[in-house]
């Protein structure tokens, strides 16, 4: 989740898509969706061997919200601003690129994969252990 819903979760959710499908189920959406995605995050994604296709800006629906077990909010907004039930969001502070040079959307896009890659072995390491604790008789 982001402000505009057009360049970190973008972002986020291709790496996820591509990354992590065997532990996440992502859906991007935004506070304050642009409606578009523009062509620097899809370049950006591209030019680093991430799919771009399917991608589009779009706000949280109450559906999406009530499925999610974790939101990650990237908007800026602190977790208890930004909204009314915050227990399952967790805050990643990550500068938005938006309207910056294509060196930033590249840096940002790192940080991004970085943090996707960090929370997807986390979850990874915590299904292992709840597995082996069903198991263990």
């Amino acid at each position: 989740m982001c402000f505009g819903n057009a360049c970190r979760s973008q972002m986020a959710d291709a790496i996820a898509r591509q990354e992590a499908s065997d532990v996440m189920t992502v859906d991007s959406a935004g506070l304050l969706p642009l409606g578009y995605v523009p062509k620097l995050t899809t370049s950006t994604l591209e030019k680093n061997g991430y799919s771009a296709e399917g991608l589009e800006s779009k706000g949280i629906s109450g559906e999406v919200w009530k499925a999610a077990d974790l939101v990650v909010n990237m908007s800026g907004e602190p977790r208890e601003r930004a909204f009314k039930e915050f227990a399952k969001v967790q805050d990643w502070d990550v500068e938005d690129p938006f309207g910056e040079d294509p060196q930033v959307y590249q840096r940002i896009f790192e940080v991004i994969r970085g943090r996707v890659l960090e929370l997807a072995m986390q979850i990874r390491k915590e299904s292992k252990r709840a597995d082996h604790e069903r198991t263990t008789v």
